[in-house]
């Protein structure tokens, strides 16, 4: 006999499953800890998500490109430094131009999403031919993976930027040549 009435989220035990996460979505396992989903539609919350996690999946092999790989007549400088560099000559205010630009056309597609005239982040681009004639199994775990990747890569991004801010360390130097956190003592992973 359970102590609360209703069913528990497979994500958070202790939390109750949110009405709005029913399991439809690839990738729903009820995490909504602070009832996002009852208060916005989660059809908007997914298109946010997918957005945000493809960006994310770009931005984390650009940081890794761009530290193991210099153009030539470039000089080699930090993620952090290549970003306050494109401020500095501009370069920033045209990446923020083509960007809203693209969010014209993202708001006619989220009101799509909305209407229920289209699956929430699909753009119909498939160039690939991956998810046309397939079956819907197939495109399930295409679309599983996709928010897996996005989630973890959003993750990624966020530790790439605090761990540099913290070691002044790009991440393969980090990973050959380990140092702690200034202030902290080394840990030890001994017996």
């Amino acid at each position: 006999m359970a102590v609360f009435e209703g069913s528990f989220s497979e994500s958070v035990p202790f939390l109750k499953q949110p009405t709005n996460l029913d399991g439809s979505l690839p990738g729903d396992v009820g995490f909504d800890p602070l009832g996002f989903s009852e208060v916005f539609d989660v059809k908007v919350l997914r298109e946010a998500e997918l957005k945000h996690g493809r960006i994310a999946m770009l931005a984390v092999l650009g940081w890794l490109v761009q530290e193991s790989y210099t153009f030539p007549f470039f000089d080699k400088v930090s993620p952090i430094e290549a970003h306050d560099l494109l401020v500095k000559s501009g370069g920033m205010s045209q990446i923020l131009l083509w960007t809203s630009f693209l969010e014209i056309f993202g708001g006619i597609a989220l009101f799509q999403t909305i209407q229920g005239t289209r699956y929430p982040g699909d753009f119909s681009f498939d160039p690939l031919g991956l998810s046309a004639g397939k079956n819907e199994a197939n495109l399930e775990k295409y679309q599983l993976a996709e928010i897996k990747h996005g989630r973890l890569a959003m993750i990624a991004f966020g530790g790439f930027a605090h761990q540099y801010f913290i070691t002044k360390q790009g991440v393969f130097e980090q990973l050959g040549n380990f140092k702690p956190i200034p202030g902290f003592p080394e840990a030890y992973f001994g017996p």
